[in-house]
């Protein structure tokens, strides 16, 4: 059915428009048809990328290309153990990536069964229990306290109906409903008479006829939203993408010079050269590059694992590494979620509560800072605090892990715990005064009003919205507790400076109740009354936000909130937050956002840094412009309003406690502690992620272009060959994994935090590693050529056999060596200290045990043609990898940091 805006239509006309009738309902056979018409109530799973085409797509990158034809090509040269171990390498990405990828459709079958229960309707006049998916266009669904809401529905009636709209909207508190029309173009955080499907009533009853089921609601909107949001490569794919196509050409084109000088100027056989140019491009290429990748990324993912850090992806680790912009929700994320008095205004004086969240551990505090030591000193203070526990339905309850939450609404729960800060207790205030009847919360009213017996005669209690309290009052109780003229202006200016802060204040207010025989009525509250105080209240920032929020502004990212509360409140916990920014730029709201095209988006979403009141699309939108500006953009969540966003942005990250799990389906990390802090922590770990990537980059093409350097020099100077093919696989394979792949190993640097974000265009090798890599090349290149001829020159028959094996202990000792030079790129190797990468010690000793039976092994002198070394040899071998390292120190310190 077409959505005509509901909200802004009268209750009369959304039934007329809906064929049916609030008393009655639809029919039982009008609503069979209608669910033939319009289908059932559950939000349809839409196909995904097929099994086998998410795992033909491991094997399309570049680099794994290259591998596979390096595995075909040693296998034409009969290396079957190279060929094998090769695929092998190719097989385990692929099957990793596929697994992971085939956890990207979970976010749609969780908001699917975020509607699936059971709803009571009105259908041929009678109150039936129906399940929700079976709910139509035009029933009458009758909702109580602890329902979730089985679909859109127009609200018709409400009493003190209150519904738990955050996991949509984004707002903290329960809304409270009634039926009223609104403006068409009224924000959803702001539509009061209607009840989205997924939502959670808290409190009060109503009815409303459905307007949207299935796909058709909100929920359902968010589901399309999901499936639309793009997957984005990570940088790190994008770079190695990137780097590994030019590696294609790079080795392509040495094989193919080999091979053509070979052939054409020396005479070579063309066979002999083939082989040849195919152990060049053989040895070249990194086979343990995307086995460093996993194996990094792995480590990466255990780290945050012990850190409350789930990751679903395994690049996301890096990817938070990069990012530049982190866009955040506030609710439940940046804040604790447990609405917190933090001011009470109460006899002319303000007084300020300590103590955080739901904990009835704490104080209040006199404007001097002086802790009350008994309400007796203040007793307006101990009245509004006893309004406030009194007239509330609420309770503070305690689990086994002695945790502290409310049971009820959160801000009649904030009332509790202030009362119980102060030293009163919420069950014996209640046994002193026991209730006798009350006026409930209404939303049309603003307030709720009880009336109870105590000692001291009886009472009626009114809390709710200040101007719709004062307005009623007459007198106020002065410091000493006594009824004085009600000084109305200063009220209002103390509470003018309450909500400046961002607090919600809610005012308490009573009068004599002894004339009252009968039923409490709205005449009983409507004049007379005597103000107690007011409570300032709000959702404080959780305290490591504080910190973690500063340490990434450190790092040089920004740090955005996005949410759907109201712009006061936002802003206020971004000023106590300290996002950067928030003080000057002032907040930008969703209904100013729909007035910005699409072209002017991203200048204002680059420079403001609070967002509210933002719908779902508007999320997507403000991710998409900073996108396309050049940002990594992470954005966290824990709502079904951040499902489309968290899955569109680089990395999203959702809340693993409060979080709906369409957040956590499309999310590609989840942080089990819903701790801001952890993002910081991840940041590094992603910053450390790349940086052992680089390093593992930096270190091999050195090793593999060195080797391969010595084997073409040969054959464009027709000098004997100084090693021989099967030498470079050897050599090859084994540092790959018992040196270079010791470098994903490497714990973080400490500067590392104080760099700012990788710039996306910087490749992977810039102008100075590509240099690096060169220089290395030729001391590599120089040191086996040195060794080779001085070993030639020396007498003996099997002198050839010992200048090679000479030859490869010298190109795999330069290796080691230049591997402990790789552990900073930036800075001396000593300032990393030596003990603090033992898998790195454990390789160089292995790589020295491989040596010595590569050397001195009957069998690899039979099958690898070598010989056994004399001890002199190994000195000279050592002298040239000292010489390495130090050169390589010294080129650091001329050239400065990569």
């Amino acid at each position: 059915m077409k959505e005509p805006a509901a909200h802004g239509m009268e209750g009369c006309d959304a039934l007329r428009f809906t064929q049916s009738t609030l008393e009655s309902g639809l029919s039982l056979e009008e609503a069979a048809r209608r669910l033939e018409r319009y289908g059932e109530n559950r939000i349809a799973v839409r196909p995904g990328t097929p099994a086998w085409m998410r795992l033909a797509r491991q094997f399309s990158a570049p680099l794994v290309l290259v591998l596979i034809g390096a595995a075909l090509i040693t296998g034409f040269l009969k290396e079957w153990v190279d060929a094998v171990v090769i695929l092998l390498v190719v097989v385990v990405n692929a099957l990793v990536g596929f697994f992971q990828e085939s956890k990207a459709e979970s976010a749609l079958e969780a908001l699917m069964n975020m509607v699936v229960g059971e709803a009571w309707v009105r259908r041929d006049g009678r109150k039936i229990k129906v399940p929700s998916t079976g709910l139509v266009p035009g029933d009458i669904v009758l909702l109580a306290g602890g329902d979730r809401v089985p679909a859109d529905i127009r609200l018709l009636e409400t009493k003190g109906l209150q519904v738990d709209e955050s996991a949509l909207t984004g707002e903290s508190v329960p809304v409270h409903k009634r039926p009223e029309p609104l403006g068409a173009d009224t924000v959803l955080a702001d539509r009061v008479n209607m009840a989205y499907a997924g939502s959670l009533v808290t409190a009060g009853s109503g009815a409303g006829v459905v307007w949207a089921t299935g796909d058709h609601t909100e929920t359902g909107r968010l589901a399309f939203l999901i499936a639309e949001a793009s997957d984005l490569t990570t940088p790190l794919t994008r770079k190695i993408a990137k780097f590994s196509g030019m590696l294609l050409w790079v080795i392509l084109g040495l094989a193919a010079v080999l091979f053509a000088y070979g052939v054409l100027v020396r005479q070579g056989s063309p066979v002999e050269m083939l082989m040849a140019s195919v152990a060049l491009a053989v040895g070249v290429i990194p086979e343990g590059l995307p086995a460093a990748i996993t194996i990094v990324l792995a480590i990466g993912v255990s780290r945050m694992a012990r850190r409350q850090a789930i990751i679903r992806k395994l690049p996301a680790v890096e990817t938070l590494g990069c990012t530049t912009v982190i866009c955040s929700d506030k609710t439940g994320t940046l804040t604790q979620n447990m609405m917190t008095v933090r001011v009470i205004h109460a006899g002319g004086e303000t007084f300020r509560v300590t103590g955080g969240g739901y904990d009835p551990e704490g104080a209040v505090h006199d404007r001097h800072g002086v802790t009350l030591s008994s309400l007796d000193e203040a007793p307006a203070l101990k009245e509004c605090l006893r309004a406030g526990m009194l007239c509330n339905d609420s309770s503070l309850i305690a689990d086994d892990g002695g945790r502290w939450s409310i049971a009820g609404d959160p801000t009649e729960g904030a009332m509790i715990v202030s009362g119980e800060k102060a030293g009163l207790r919420h069950a014996e205030v209640h046994a002193a005064a026991p209730r006798i009847d009350m006026i409930p919360f209404d939303s049309g009213h603003m307030f709720r009003a009880t009336l109870h017996d105590h000692a001291e005669g009886r009472w009626i209690y009114k809390v709710g919205a200040l101007e719709r309290l004062l307005e009623r009052c007459s007198q106020m109780l002065d410091a000493r507790g006594e009824a004085v003229p009600l000084d109305a202006e200063a009220v209002r200016e103390t509470a003018n400076g309450f909500a400046a802060e961002g607090l919600r204040v809610i005012a308490c207010a009573r009068r004599d109740a002894r004339d009252v025989t009968e039923d409490l009525g709205h005449h009983h509250v409507s004049a007379g009354l005597v103000f107690l105080g007011m409570q300032g209240m709000i959702d404080p920032p959780r305290e490591e936000a504080v910190a973690a929020v500063a340490k990434c502004q450190e790092a040089g990212i920004q740090v955005k909130m996005i949410t759907g509360d109201h712009a006061v409140t936002a802003g206020a916990i971004a000023r106590q937050i300290g996002l950067r920014g928030a003080e000057r730029v002032p907040v930008v709201t969703g209904r100013e956002l729909d007035t910005v095209e699409d072209e002017d988006l991203p200048a204002l979403a680059e420079r403001t840094v609070v967002f509210a009141r933002v719908a779902p699309e508007q999320k997507l939108r403000l991710v998409r412009a900073l996108q396309g500006l050049g940002h990594i953009v992470a954005m966290t969540g824990d709502g079904v309003n951040d499902g489309p966003a968290l899955k569109q942005a680089d990395i999203g990250i959702a809340m693993g406690i409060s979080g709906t799990d369409v957040a956590k389906g499309a999310a590609s990390m989840v942080l089990t502690d819903d701790n801001f802090a952890t993002i910081a922590a991840a940041v590094e770990e992603g910053r450390g992620v790349f940086d052992n990537l680089t390093k593992f980059l930096v270190w091999t093409l050195p090793v593999s272009v060195g080797f391969a350097l010595i084997l073409l020099t040969s054959v464009l100077l027709g000098l004997t060959l100084p090693t021989l093919p099967v030498h470079l696989l050897w050599v090859n394979l084994t540092t790959a994994i018992l040196l270079g792949l010791m470098l994903v190993f490497e714990p973080p640097e400490a500067d590392l935090m104080k760099r700012p974000p990788r710039e996306q265009k910087r490749p992977v090798f810039d102008r100075t590693l590509f240099m690096r890599t060169g220089f290395v090349s030729l001391i590599m290149l120089a040191g086996a050529y040195s060794v080779f001829f001085f070993e030639l020159g020396r007498p003996g028959a099997e002198r050839i056999a010992e200048a090679r094996t000479a030859v490869v202990n010298t190109v795999v000792a330069v290796a080691a060596a230049y591997l402990v030079n790789c552990r900073s790129l930036r800075r001396s190797v000593f300032t990393q200290g030596f003990l603090t990468n033992p898998p790195m010690l454990l390789g160089i000793g292995l790589t020295l045990l491989f040596q010595l039976v590569f050397t001195y092994a009957p069998f690899m002198n039979h099958f690898l043609h070598t010989a056994p070394l004399e001890a002199e040899v190994w000195l000279r071998i050592g002298g040239i990898a000292v010489i390495a390292f130090v050169l390589v120190e010294l080129e650091k310190k001329v050239r400065g940091a990569p």
